[in-house]
């Protein structure tokens, strides 16, 4: 187990019935934690291994990932920001996985910027009071709403991924 009863930091706040964007926002929350608490113990080469080759799948590089993905969504699309990929480039497209190496100093700039981009993520959303609000992009238009579920999903799934990677590691298992 990753926590004893009663001392898992996802139940605050489980049990609290709210509107949709409350629940919406819960379930991300939930999920973020999830995913530091599959990545909690580790250093920095555990936290790069990857699950098996050819794939650069690894912890490190989920969490790279998520960053990413979190800017990508809220910043330069739903705020429509001029802001840069944080590790993609045109000539390396799965940058976020490929640079994720057991370093140190790339595991704590890491979470660094995912704890940056999910804080930009909760001041936006929080300033949001219309979660049907519709926004135009590259691929036609889609609501704040749509993002947030798209976000819990994204999460989770990559959760299930880093369930058999922590697995894979120490044979930790738990939710």
């Amino acid at each position: 187990m990753f926590f004893q009863p009663g001392e898992d930091p996802r139940d605050i706040g489980a049990t609290t019935l709210g509107n949709e964007k409350e629940t919406l926002v819960e379930y991300l929350r939930y999920q973020r934690l999830t995913l530091e608490a599959k990545c909690s113990g580790l250093d920095a080469e555990q936290l790069a291994r990857r699950a098996v080759g050819p794939s650069t799948l690894s912890l490190l590089g989920l969490v790279r990932h998520l960053a990413e993905v979190e800017r990508g969504w809220f910043q330069q699309i739903l705020a429509g920001l001029d802001v840069p990929r944080i590790y993609r480039t045109e000539d390396d497209p799965d940058a976020d996985f490929n640079g994720a190496i057991g370093e140190e100093a790339v595991v704590a700039e890491a979470w660094e910027r995912l704890h940056a981009e999910q804080a930009f993520t909760d001041r936006f959303v929080a300033g949001e009071d219309n979660l049907g609000k519709i926004t135009e992009y590259h691929h036609g238009r889609i609501s704040l709403r749509e993002v947030l579920v798209h976000m819990i999903e994204e999460y989770a799934r990559h959760n299930g991924h880093a369930d058999l990677l922590r697995e894979c590691i120490d044979g930790r298992l738990g939710e």
